[in-house]
């Protein structure tokens, strides 16, 4: 088999990013709509993130936040968002590129994308799936317990693993 020189891979991730800002830009915009929010995990420690060090210092590797109900200044561009959060009682603001993301989730409609990120080393994170941090599983069982979907209906998450080449 050839060698891929497009790197589709690449290609199908920033286009999939892609519907994550056109999403956020919505929001931000409009507010959300309906009973839609959105889990979003990124690494904390990839190029461009910025949190304050004691949220550093708590999440070291990866982040799951929740946009529904208490979150302020959603601000959208080209490269990433900034969004102002409450941790502890302790107001927040935490820039994300969409490089970072992870992970989009919204359970109003099980749909969720997934994606590759690059740390600060260079070095491809593991999927969400394969995590070995079980506290980022923990964060997200959390945030849906607070955000009251707790149900079992199947997820629709897309992952670009089930597109690549298998060596």
């Amino acid at each position: 088999m050839s060698e891929d020189l497009i790197r589709y891979d690449v290609l199908a991730q920033e286009a999939l990013r892609g519907v994550v800002r056109k999403v956020l830009t919505e929001v931000g915009k409009t507010g959300l709509p309906g009973e839609h929010h959105f889990f979003i995990s990124f690494v904390t420690t990839a190029p461009g993130v910025r949190i304050s060090e004691k949220l550093l210092k708590q999440y070291e590797n990866e982040m799951t936040i929740v946009l529904q109900n208490q979150y302020w200044d959603l601000k959208i561009n080209d490269t990433g968002f900034e969004v102002g959060l409450s941790f502890d009682g302790q107001p927040e603001l935490l820039v994300v590129p969409y490089s970072a993301i992870k992970g989009f989730f919204d359970p109003s409609v099980q749909f969720g994308l997934q994606f590759d990120v690059m740390d600060e080393n260079g070095d491809v994170t593991a999927p969400i799936e394969e995590a070995d941090d079980s506290d980022d599983e923990d964060d997200v069982d959390q945030a849906k317990a607070k955000s009251g979907d707790d149900d079992d209906e199947t997820e629709n998450v897309v992952s670009l693993d089930s597109f690549r080449k298998k060596p």
